[in-house]
């Protein structure tokens, strides 16, 4: 294209147009040049080059140097993709960078053409514009103390209604009087409190928000806007940075608490077990906004593994938008994650939860994203902890937008979180807001962070705190004097040392702490009541057995509902996965929800279950458990992603919020509950003594030993059992479908919630040895131990087991012809019934024991029931089965088969 300044008439719109038409085709077909042109054009000209020649002012066609006037859509549209990373937004002036993507001769532009007019398309409303205003524009739009990155985003209709809220927005003219000292006394409040609790408490930990205290204005204008958004209920997960500033000045927990819980001597009321520091508790508060409406705020509490809440707070917010029949626009619950910069880069369940966010199954409507960012992570630099400009790099992947605001500009943070706030209802979409400040202490109030960063912590103890910097604004606009903000400060302070007080005065009159009494359920083993009627049984049964109408099956399929229909009908033996099928059936014929995901889950990872059936010829699915009964119940059954860590965390918090469902979450294999294994230990197993928080939801591992190799093996029992304590968990291995069918019956029929760590197993399903009679469901109940229904008399020796290995046993035994031996399934190993056990154990009178285990030696559950049994019965005990090992399992079949050989021979043997 030639340089030369010409005229933009009709006879260059015709080639214009030809050449907008095939790029919006295909891109590739115009040359590069006009591709560029393009890209900026369809975001800023849009429709101007169909109506004629360009017009501006007084509309009159004006003389523009056609490749100048595209360079300027270019840098429009450089402005609006890159101008975040030259933007005004660290407080300490640090990270302020030039960037020659965004330089004018880059575009062939030039100082002298600042004075020269240009269509600026719709860049803050359109117009002509001096190129010196359209820059101006620009950089106060997106180079400022906020900045938003945005044209990553797949949707125009998006991109758009972000720009015209942040092109030429002058968002502090948006504010009142009024807000802007509301804006002020969050702020004073946060300081003022942290401030205290330095002074009073030295040395202590409490993560201070100091050098990032503008969240506390920021989330205060979230819950002020939640009632004009229908939003009625925010859950929120934090870290331990600023937690305590939050529940009080936003939560409104009461000052005298937190310092109570600086006592030395405090211990909590009504604790049920150890308890946890003050920044990991959760909170629950119902806040009056100042416009009167309610709206009810629930903190989780959180481990310090950092964003290890993340999933939990998804599943609480989805269970939430059950509650409140809120399940198609999903706008009725706001989930809030605060994030630190570093662990938002760097902690792999970010990336994992974020890819929830659109997903069937655990979609919430969108999730605002809060960053704290301090720039450091403990001592590591953004430098040394990231490989990306940004900490919010990872958030790009879901094409939402990301807002970067400079903490030291409290308007712009709440016009930020709240345009936030407006997107994610308008659009249903994450969103993330990523709050630039500093750490003003070391990672913790003990820590001295000048050993390694002394320049940056030189910076800081010079800079001013950030009330002051607003102040000084609210004083030069008129907005505020510094009389009232002293007076504010003064009042504030005063009430501070009033719960101080008071917290000194509880403290001298309790009594010193003693040892608390251990956690326990008394009730956990009390039998109960999971029989079904046998017309309900059988109802259920036929309708999960119907072929359904106008639907092309799978040959196979059909065989398997025929197998089925066959079992109901008492032709056959009842198998487990029908067994499985008919637990589901009869709670949600009750009115109990069920909830199962997992990798799979619909058809089974071992094409066990087929819960969703599918048309060989239509895309249409059939779920039978969803056509039981016009009033049943709501069954759910998701495939989740190739995650174990997030969605066990998501069905976690799911429970927590909707302890009347049964919810389920299954391992594709039981080796792969490794990778949740940070939701199990500081969640699942402790969450009760820590935090009074309890959860019944399931566990399904398949565990056990088939020659499959070492990670498709072993669902890492040991682990369980070691943490096992104060009747926290429930750990079972059922061996019959009848018993099987019992335990997710009394999951959520027994009137308490304990966590049910159930392993299922894999070559059993199809077993014609492992099957229950219909009797056993219509009577009956979960049986903890299993005496041998063969063996009823006296005998020298008695093997226990656990698991699928009593089959290999019985076998074993029949082939022996050693049939007086009895074998003792311990069905429950926590917490085990040590009563029945034993009363068991006496029928056989025996003069000495076995356990008999597929898994090593270490591994197992072996030395979980070792001590026990010798502390039940004074007899000598051996063991059965494979040596101490590194690995779960052997890879080699004709090896695994010489081991399980010989530990059924060690069981047998005299």
């Amino acid at each position: 294209m030639s340089s030369k300044k010409r005229s933009i008439g009709l006879e260059n719109l015709s080639l214009i147009e030809e050449y907008y038409e095939r790029w919006k085709k295909d891109s590739s077909s115009v040359p590069d040049d006009w591709n560029a042109f393009f890209e900026g054009f369809e975001f800023g000209y849009n429709e101007s080059l169909k109506n004629g020649p360009i017009e501006v002012g007084k509309k009159k066609p004006i003389s523009i140097d056609l490749k100048k006037q595209r360079a300027v859509y270019e840098l429009i549209n450089a402005y609006r993709t890159l101008g975040h990373y030259i933007a005004n937004l660290d407080p300490l002036g640090f990270n302020r960078y030039e960037f020659d993507e965004l330089k004018l001769g880059r575009f062939g532009l030039n100082q002298g053409d600042l004075d020269q007019e240009f269509d600026s398309g719709d860049l803050a409303g359109g117009g002509t514009r001096k190129l010196k205003e359209i820059l101006d524009i620009l950089k106060e739009s997106y180079c400022s103390t906020l900045a938003v990155e945005f044209m990553h985003m797949d949707s125009f209709v998006q991109r758009q209604w972000i720009a015209q809220k942040i092109e030429g927005k002058f968002f502090k003219l948006k504010f009142s009087k009024e807000h802007k000292k509301q804006i002020l006394y969050d702020l004073l409040k946060a300081e003022l409190f942290e401030a205290f609790l330095h002074t009073r408490y030295v040395g202590q930990k409490r993560f201070s928000l100091e050098g990032c205290c503008t969240l506390i204005p920021m989330m205060d204008a979230v819950i002020e806007n939640c009632p004009m958004h229908g939003i009625e209920r925010i859950v929120i997960g934090m870290a331990h940075r600023g937690r305590l500033n939050f529940v009080t000045n936003i939560l409104q927990q009461d000052y005298k608490v937190i310092f109570d819980e600086f006592s030395e001597n405090y211990v909590p009321e009504g604790v049920l077990g150890d308890g946890d520091v003050r920044y990991h508790l959760g909170f629950e508060a119902a806040l009056k906004t100042r416009s009167g409406e309610i709206v009810t705020v629930g903190l989780a509490p959180n481990p310090s593994h950092l964003e290890a809440v993340n999933p939990v707070v998804e599943g609480k917010a989805r269970a939430w938008e059950r509650r409140l029949l809120d399940t198609e626009k999903r706008k009725k619950v706001l989930p809030v994650l605060i994030h630190g910069d570093a662990s938002f880069m760097g902690q792999g369940v970010v990336q994992e939860t974020l890819n929830l966010s659109r997903l069937e199954g655990y979609k919430t409507g969108g999730t605002l994203h809060i960053i704290i960012n301090n720039q450091i992570g403990f001592t590591t630099v953004p430098q040394d902890g990231r490989s990306t400009h940004h900490c919010t790099a990872v958030a790009l992947m879901l094409a939402v937008p990301i807002f970067h605001v400079n903490g030291d500009d409290p308007l712009a943070a709440v016009f930020a979180v709240l345009t936030a706030l407006e997107y994610r209802q308008v659009f249903g979409q994450d969103v993330v807001v990523d709050l630039i400040g500093y750490r003003k202490y070391g990672h913790n109030e003990g820590d001295e962070p000048s050993f390694t960063q002394p320049l940056l912590y030189k910076a800081i103890a010079q800079h001013p705190n950030i009330s002051d910097v607003f102040l000084d604004q609210l004083i030069k606009t008129g907005d505020m004097t510094r009389e009232e903000a002293n007076e504010y400060r003064k009042i504030f302070v005063a009430e501070l040392n009033q719960k101080m007080e008071e917290s000194k005065a509880w403290i001298k009159s309790e009594e010193p702490p003693t040892l608390r009494q251990r956690m326990s359920c008394p009730r956990i083993l009390d039998p109960v009541k999971t029989a079904v009627p046998l017309e309900e049984l059988l109802y259920v049964g036929r309708c999960l057995v119907q072929e359904p109408p106008d639907f092309n099956l799978n040959p196979k399929v059909r065989k398997i509902l025929a197998e089925r229909k066959a079992m109901i009908e008492g032709k056959e033996p009842i198998l487990i996965p029908f067994a499985e099928m008919l637990a589901f059936g009869t709670l949600l014929y009750e009115g109990i929800p069920v909830r199962l995901s997992g990798q799979d889950s619909r058809r089974g990872t071992f094409s066990q279950r087929h819960a969703v059936l599918y048309d060989t010829k239509a895309a249409k699915k059939y779920v039978p458990l969803e056509h039981i009964h016009p009033n049943q119940a709501i069954f759910c059954i998701y495939n989740s992603p190739l995650s174990e860590y997030s969605v066990l965390g998501f069905d976690y918090g799911y429970s927590l919020d909707y302890p009347e469902a049964l919810i389920i979450w299954e391992a594709q294999y039981g080796d792969f509950v490794n990778g949740a294994q940070v939701i199990i230990d500081l969640y699942l197993v402790s969450s009760e003594s820590k935090w009074g928080v309890t959860s019944n939801i399931v566990l399904l591992l398949p565990h056990g030993y088939e020659g499959q190799g070492p990670e498709h093996s072993s669902a890492r029992v040991e682990r369980f059992l070691q943490a096992c304590a104060e009747d926290n968990i429930v750990v079972a291995n059922c061996t019959t479908p009848a018993n099987y069918f019992h335990i997710l019956r009394r999951q959520v029929l027994r009137g308490f919630s304990k966590p049910l760590v159930l392993f299922t197993h894999k070559s059993l399903l199809r077993n014609p040895h492992c099957s229950s009679e219909i009797s056993e469901f219509v009577q009956g109940t979960f049986e903890e131990v299993l005496a041998d229904p063969q063996v009823h008399q006296p005998s020298p020796k008695v093997i226990l087991c656990c698991g699928k290995v009593y089959y290999d046993l019985l076998e074993y035994r029949k082939s022996i012809g050693k049939m007086d031996v009895p074998l003792v399934r311990i069905e429950q190993l926590y917490p085990l019934h040590e009563k029945k056990l034993k009363e068991i154990i006496s029928r056989y009178q025996p003069q000495s024991l076995v356990w008999c285990q597929e898994e090593p030696k270490n591994m197992g559950a072996w030395n979980y029931i070792f001590p026990k049994l010798q502390e039940l019965f004074s007899l000598p005990l051996t063991y059965a089965g494979r040596e101490a090992s590194a690995s779960t399992a052997t890879g080699s079949l004709a090896y695994h088969r010489l081991e399980q050989q010989k530990l059924l021979s060690d069981a047998f043997k005299e």
